[in-house]
């Protein structure tokens, strides 16, 4: 049975979806947020919350973006995950890897106001999202597997520190996408094939501010970098 607060949130979430898609947006898929093991102790949850993303979401590589009306902004190295074919609700493990397409790096903007304490608000507005930067997909990880994956963060030139496990802040790939899965099912929105999710931050949330840039480079694939004024 799905935690009420999460229901009653997502609930609110899907209606403001609904706006955004009735004005003219086209939904890309579906964002993990505050699955880290300190936040779902804290809140008592069982796995990632799940916020939406659209066509209205998409940042190109290297922008720089206007934080001046935003109250906490944050950048959130991620990564993303193409679908390639529909994942249901009580989906195994191998199902969920062989509908795993693509993986590459992605960062998800957010201005996290105000600071998550309610877990039925964080859903009702999208649980603080506000922009995605995708990296460019890589067939060859179809299937999930980033175990050999190594990353570099830097904020403003300086090297953040970097867990030796990828997925320790978020949990293993097809388990954050599985659990998704059964979330959006749940409310009658199943992931599609064509969809893409964001996993969720491999560290802790970076701050923007103006005159800064964060730039995450995953072995293997170009560097992506985003700035702030």
């Amino acid at each position: 049975m799905m935690d009420p607060r999460v229901q009653r949130g997502l609930r609110r979430q899907m209606e403001r979806r609904a706006d955004e898609l009735a004005a003219g947006r086209r939904p890309i898929g579906w964002k993990a947020g505050f699955g880290a093991p300190a936040f779902l102790e804290k809140f008592h949850l069982d796995g990632p919350l799940v916020g939406y993303m659209t066509d209205g979401s998409l940042v190109d590589n290297g922008a720089t973006i206007d934080v001046s009306g935003w109250t906490n902004p944050v950048a959130e190295p991620e990564f993303a995950v193409w679908i390639g074919d529909d994942i249901p609700a009580d989906a195994t493990e191998h199902e969920v890897r062989r509908a795993i397409a693509a993986i590459a790096p992605a960062i998800e903007l957010a201005d996290v106001d105000p600071p998550p304490e309610d877990i039925e608000e964080a859903l009702a507005i999208n649980i603080f999202h506000r922009g995605v930067i995708l990296g460019d997909r890589d067939e060859r990880r179809a299937g999930g597997h980033i175990e050999d994956l190594t990353a570099t963060v830097t904020r403003d030139g300086e090297a953040i520190e970097m867990p030796d496990d990828l997925e320790s802040l978020t949990g293993r790939i097809p388990d954050v996408v599985g659990h998704l899965a059964g979330l959006v099912a749940a409310i009658g929105e199943p992931v599609k094939g064509g969809d893409v999710i964001i996993t969720g931050s491999i560290v802790p949330p970076l701050k923007l501010a103006p005159g800064v840039t964060v730039t995450y480079e995953v072995s293997g694939y170009p560097p992506l970098t985003v700035s702030a004024r």
